[in-house]
């Protein structure tokens, strides 16, 4: 399980040292594509594999399913972190998620996410009012 707030830098060579806690779990590989709100994120292949086999079950005459699977996969790129931990973000990823040299890597549960540090700090900013002022119950059995 991927957990807490870490700040890498990106390297000159577009690379990030992934957070020693999560290495474990990234062991057998990673799955990088485009997440929502603009960072990446990073499954451990395995979770990936899991992820597209329930992908392959929706059925091809729903248009958003396509559009979704389209977006996802076509941006997904299979990294394997070497001995320091580090993996290369692709060109592309990087572009999309707007990513600098200052980065923020989340844990978020099944997936690690990583932000452009700005980008994160502005999203938390807003999400950290949602979440104080939420009164209904938006996770089934949570608060």
């Amino acid at each position: 399980m991927f957990l807490g707030t870490y700040e890498p830098k990106l390297d000159d060579k577009g690379r990030v040292i992934l957070p020693a806690r999560f290495r474990a779990d990234m062991e057998g590989g990673i799955v990088l594509t485009r997440g929502q709100e603009r960072c990446i994120y990073a499954f451990p292949a395995q979770e990936f594999e899991n992820m597209t086999a329930d992908m392959r079950r929706a059925p091809l005459s729903s248009k958003q399913a396509r559009d979704w699977i389209r977006v996802m996969l076509s941006g997904a790129y299979k990294e394997v972190p070497d001995k320091q931990g580090r993996i290369g973000v692709p060109t592309d990823l990087r572009q999309y998620a707007g990513l600098d040299r200052e980065l923020v890597v989340i844990g978020a549960g099944n997936r690690a996410e990583i932000w452009d540090a700005k980008s994160w700090y502005s999203y938390l900013a807003v999400q950290e009012e949602v979440f104080s002022n939420t009164e209904d119950e938006i996770i089934p059995g949570m608060f």
